[in-house]
């Protein structure tokens, strides 16, 4: 089946699609940081009745439209890509990957969309509260908007509530809740969300210290960063807690980009956890994959020569055992097709059940060697030691700025606000790697353990990808030049000569 298929198209519709998703999560992430911030500020406005309060949230909610607005714009092109460039995956699976994203846009999108005209356009036409609660449910309906997405991609990572009906040649949803509540999908969705809350907290942090080193807004600017700093060391705290229990889940359903975080070609009991190069914490890793200092934690090469034991007891297959095992299944799924055409009831009865057996293994059918089997190592360890060690960055920076301000301290650090500027890209550097992290990790699956990408993808042309691939690149570079420069000009402007800010 996939030797028709020209590999450097897949390829190339990968790389269109990992374009479209790192353009879009540079305006998400603060989208959902400032919505927090700016509500919070609002929230001090009605319950002190201090115009100050207010306009310190405007500034902020300026900011938060004009990112808003170029996101939504990247959100909608990357989920028309679905059908366009993966319609093999959005005909195997879309039965069940389509409901989530059906309730985002229903639901998430529209609430954050109706809401959103009264927060910027209602200050004087509806009441303190009314106008408060319009704030937070913005930032709630962009809250939901992520659930849903989080709840598609996770099923990625960990499909379940679903069955194979052969008839249809589609995999149906069966247990809605099992999809939306997975633990995978409630882990993730904390920990993207508080990770985020980073970004708008080290954004606002950062705006307002350089206002102080240019001695410029200082009452607005020790404002903003005392209420983000404390926004983004809870979202830290928490972030990290939600990041331990991921790692424990990925060892669980993911082995495999667990053993690649780690560079763990051969695994074992009372495993270490390495920082960096001979650097190792003693049992560590085992602790966090099995919740015991003995625990077994399985390398790269253990996976694919199988033969190690599972908690439960089972022997683990060997990665060609996998490949065998899909190849029946494959198998069984023609022979059900054609026993269906010959109304063979006996055949169809006897296919059916040998699909059953082997659908776990369905997608290593397609795989054609077990090294497609491993992500790329040296990327995965990596992304993973900056995302965790710009965590703990996080922590001693966001603790260092609310002691400064305890102190009375903070417009005189200098050093701390040339900082903090500088930490504003820190924060999206940590994101995207956590992103890397969690897709890469899933390679060579677009759904884990059932559909490899060369399985998934649409049968297109090359060129075709690659000149839509340079539009997009262009496009996208445009809305992200045009944003950057649009923010800056309101930045400069600051709250204090925002005109129309004070009419309202």
């Amino acid at each position: 089946m996939l030797e028709s298929i020209d590999t450097s198209m897949i390829d190339w519709s990968r790389a269109q699609f990992a374009l479209t998703a790192i353009y879009h999560w540079l305006f998400v992430p603060l989208t959902l940081g400032l919505a927090v911030i700016m509500a919070s500020m609002e929230t001090i406005f009605v319950i002190t009745g201090n115009e100050f309060w207010k306009r310190t949230a405007k500034f902020w909610m300026k900011l938060f439209g004009i990112n808003f607005a170029v996101g939504v714009a990247t959100g909608l092109i990357l989920e028309f890509q679905f059908g366009t460039n993966w319609s093999n995956y959005s005909w195997f699976v879309g039965d069940i990957f389509g409901a989530p994203l059906a309730i985002e846009g229903i639901l998430a999108f529209f609430m954050e969309a109706t809401f959103v005209a009264v927060m910027f356009f209602g200050w004087n036409k509806v009441s303190k509260q009314f106008h408060l609660a319009s704030t937070w449910l913005t930032g709630l309906g962009a809250t939901i908007s992520a659930w849903w997405i989080l709840v598609a991609n996770s099923w990625m990572q960990y499909p379940v509530g679903m069955e194979f009906n052969p008839e249809t040649m589609r995999n149906e949803m069966v247990d809605f809740m099992a999809v939306a509540f997975s633990p995978v999908a409630v882990t993730k969705f904390f920990h993207t969300v508080l990770s985020s809350w980073i970004v708008g907290a080290a954004f606002v942090v950062g705006i307002s210290a350089w206002y102080l080193l240019r001695k410029r807004e200082k009452e607005f600017a020790l404002a903003s960063m005392k209420v983000a700093a404390g926004i983004g060391l809870f979202a830290t705290l928490v972030t990290a807690g939600t990041g331990d229990q991921s790692a424990y889940q990925v060892a669980q359903v993911q082995p495999m980009k667990l053993a690649a975080m780690e560079g763990l070609y051969e695994g074992g009991t009372h495993e270490p956890l390495t920082v960096v190069g001979p650097v190792k914490i003693p049992e560590m890793l085992s602790f966090l994959a099995t919740r015991e200092l003995s625990g077994y934690v399985p390398g790269i090469n253990n996976l694919l020569d199988g033969g190690f034991k599972h908690p439960d007891g089972t022997t683990a297959l060997s990665a060609e055992e996998k490949m065998a095992n899909g190849k029946k299944a494959i198998e069984a799924l023609a022979n059900f097709r054609k026993a269906k055409e010959d109304n063979d009831e006996s055949a169809m009865r006897i296919a059916r059940s040998t699909l059953e057996e082997n659908m776990p293994y369905f997608g290593y059918g397609y795989i054609d060697d077990p090294s497609e089997l491993v992500p790329h190592v040296g990327i995965m360890f990596w992304s993973f030691r900056i995302m965790v060690g710009l965590g703990m960055y996080f922590i001693l920076f966001f603790g260092g700025v609310l002691f400064f301000a305890w102190r009375h301290r903070l417009s005189e650090t200098g050093w701390l606000h040339r900082i903090a500027v500088w930490t504003i890209p820190l924060a999206y550097i940590a994101s995207h790697a956590g992103w890397i992290v969690a897709e890469m990790g899933r390679q060579p699956w677009t759904i884990q353990d059932m559909l490899p990408v060369g399985a998934a993808v649409s049968r297109l042309e090359t060129g075709a990808v690659q000149t839509t691939f340079f539009i997009f690149l262009v496009m996208f570079t445009v809305l992200l030049v045009a944003e950057i420069g649009i923010m800056l000009k309101a930045i400069k402007k600051g709250p204090e000569t925002d005109k129309i800010t004070e009419k309202q």
